[in-house]
């Protein structure tokens, strides 16, 4: 892509917390702000020298609208840095990072911090439309005896809230959970059970791999909460994860015989991560070191029933218009919202008729070597807190570049709604 090029020059992330059934130890801020600090402290630039703050973050809670600004004061930048916040469902933390690609490619920025934060277990609890009426009609009430009046049209439900991460996950158009739509590519690729749970317990034992290799020492760093514990690891992760206990799991979304379990699907959970941007000038003056470039990035839009299918849609242009072939990208980072939905889209992409119809290849795109693809587990082992996973793909791609000497790489998701992101880093 013309312009001035744009380089990954570091980025850290909080380990990613399993959601247990409460609100968890850290608000969305929080997150960014326990891995925000620790970036910046090792940063040879001053303060001043960031020109803006991007934020990807989906469930906002009422204490910190705009994350991003109040992230960016928390983390003590001068108070006339201009921070915003993005939101494209489960794309939000690369769409930080893209809006900032294309902000120092195009000359008007230098340094960028781009991040995502996300804490599903705050998720708020909703009322009933019927309970809301109620209760506003109640606020109109005037005198005890209209107040009294008014009491008598109060029901039980009233006190049962909706979980606003249900409403959430559930696509307002096509009125299908993100996990039935997981099901309908597993029927439309023949993905089976047994495939599902396979690639789950491969995600489970990447990601215990690395932690215990070290692999991520770098990109992790502790959190530490109100009461003194410290968060030093994604806590996921299960290193004895087997078939066979997957294979004892309920289908969750189309009983009895759906492939979407609790085990082969993404987990719910909080965690934040950031990446820093600079451009090739800003990088000379301060004396960087950058760990990517970003060379094109692209977005995509497709029917909502089928959105897994998001990655293949958005990355195969990156590569078209790079001159890039399967065999070209060394490593691929593909968020695994489901087993089902990463499977479907490497059959997507090996399907001649699919490639033809749908993309317009004149043969199949071919098929992604499995030992190139989230070589370090994904967010079936590791979670995915909806406004972070984008950013997180894209830094550990760029980590794992780094680490294997590998030239080019692509990070890709489907997003909730029908859409897909991609980036196609190189290495600097």
């Amino acid at each position: 892509m013309t312009g001035q090029p744009v380089y990954i020059v570091d980025g850290t992330r909080t380990p990613f917390l399993k959601a247990r059934g409460k609100p968890g130890p850290f608000t969305p801020v929080d997150l960014a702000v326990q891995c925000g600090r620790p970036l910046l402290a090792r940063q040879p630039i001053p303060d001043d020298a960031i020109d803006l703050v991007i934020l990807g973050c989906v469930n906002v809670i009422a204490d910190e609208m705009n994350p991003a600004r109040v992230a960016a004061l928390r983390l003590g930048l001068p108070k006339d840095t201009v921070a915003f916040t993005t939101q494209i469902n489960c794309g939000s933390g690369m769409q930080s990072i893209d809006t900032a690609y294309r902000y120092i490619r195009d000359g008007s920025h230098d340094v960028i911090l781009a991040g995502g934060a996300e804490a599903l277990s705050h998720s708020p609890l909703v009322l009933r439309d019927a309970a809301v009426e109620w209760y506003a009609g109640l606020a109109r009430a005037e005198g005890p005896v209209a107040m009294a009046r008014h009491m008598k049209g109060l029901r039980p439900d009233f006190f049962k809230p909706v979980i606003g991460l249900e409403r959430g996950l559930t696509d307002p158009i096509t009125e299908l959970d993100m996990g039935q739509t997981a099901e309908v590519l597993a029927h439309r690729f023949g993905i089976t059970r047994e495939d599902a749970d396979a690639y789950a317990v491969e995600s489970h034992h990447r990601l215990a791999r690395a932690q215990r290799d070290g692999r991520l020492d770098g990109e992790v760093e502790p959190a530490f909460d109100r009461d003194g514990g410290v968060h030093d690891h994604d806590d996921g992760v299960r290193p004895d994860s087997n078939a066979a206990a997957l294979g004892k799991l309920k289908p969750v979304f189309e009983k009895p015989y759906g492939k979407v379990t609790a085990g082969n699907a993404s987990q719910i959970t909080d965690g934040a991560s950031w990446t820093l941007l600079a451009s090739e000038a800003a990088v000379e003056r301060y004396g960087l070191t950058p760990i990517a470039r970003i060379a094109d990035s692209d977005w995509a839009a497709l029917d909502p029933s089928i959105m897994g299918l998001g990655p293949v849609l958005s990355a195969t242009p990156v590569a078209q218009r790079n001159g890039l072939g399967v065999h070209d990208i060394d490593l691929w980072e593909i968020n695994e919202a489901f087993a089902a939905q990463v499977l479907s889209c490497l059959s997507a992409w090996n399907d001649e008729a699919f490639c033809r119809e749908v993309l317009g290849l004149d043969h199949a795109f071919g098929r992604i070597d499995r030992g190139k693809l989230n070589v370090d587990g994904g967010a079936i082992s590791l979670g995915h807190p909806v406004g972070t996973s984008g950013n997180r793909i894209v830094l550990h791609l760029a980590n794992a570049m780094k680490l294997h000497g590998a030239s080019r790489g692509i990070a890709t998701e489907c997003i909730g709604g029908g859409q897909g992101g991609a980036m196609l880093l190189e290495a600097a």
